[in-house]
């Protein structure tokens, strides 16, 4: 994954500075509000000299600004920095003109990936196998169904026939993962889901787990896929 450099030392010192008790205390207390030096050691219970001290290690990780008081001049007031804040999570991946699943026969965690990401995020995605097979499973059409999606049962096709540049390819199963290792693999993942294979138990409830584990990392991974054409947002250094 393409992380730039000063992207992860600045997460780090972001980290480093959350990674006090009172000083996560005193950004929960400024999510909502501003607020004085004084009145954050008189909230949490500080010395004057610790929350000089905490304010300052924010400050320096670009957490906390310092604003004057447009009444009372000698007063100061801290303000949270949302942007630095949201910069822990991990970057975005831009550039993405379609979301490909791929998994070994293209007949149930793939489809099932595909299914959901367009029916919860929209936008162009695709399933393919390294070796697919000549239908999708059963079992995978009927969890689909039972979640109210659709599958085509004769809809599999090859990796190789369906991936092109600029496709954001994500293998949703290990054989497949390491198929594609190679350098003579016609395309290579750019995540790996490591989903165990229902088909291998292959019953109602394998699937439904399956189901569940690419709901759940779809939810995750769809805020940070940027389509192609679009800039990726300023990330704080």
């Amino acid at each position: 994954m393409n992380v730039e450099l000063f992207s992860l030392e600045a997460r780090a010192r972001v980290h480093a500075a959350l990674g006090d008790p009172a000083r996560l205390a005193i950004v929960d207390a400024l999510t909502l509000g501003d607020a004085s030096p004084g009145e954050i050691g008189q909230d949490l219970g500080l010395p004057t000299n610790l929350v000089a001290h905490h304010v300052k290690v924010l400050q320096d990780a670009g957490l906390v600004t310092r604003t004057r008081s447009e009444g009372d001049r000698r007063r100061t007031y801290l303000r949270l920095v949302p942007e630095v804040l949201a910069s822990l999570a991990p970057p975005p991946l831009a550039g993405a003109d379609r979301v490909v699943f791929v998994c070994t026969h293209n007949s149930a965690r793939s489809q099932l990936a595909a299914a959901l990401w367009r029916d919860r995020v929209g936008g162009p995605v695709a399933s393919a196998g390294t070796h697919p097979a000549a239908r999708v499973h059963p079992r995978a059409v009927k969890v689909a169904h039972r979640h109210g999606l659709s599958l085509d049962p004769a809809g599999t096709a090859h990796v190789g026939d369906i991936v092109h540049d600029g496709d954001l390819v994500i293998a949703v199963c290990d054989n497949a993962h390491e198929d594609l290792a190679g350098p003579a693999a016609p395309v290579h993942p750019r995540l790996h889901w490591s989903v165990p294979d229902p088909v291998r138990v292959d019953t109602d409830a394998a699937f439904e787990a399956a189901y569940i584990d690419l709901a759940d990392r779809i939810d995750r991974l769809a805020p940070a896929v940027i389509p192609a054409g679009v800039p990726a947002p300023h990330r704080p250094e």
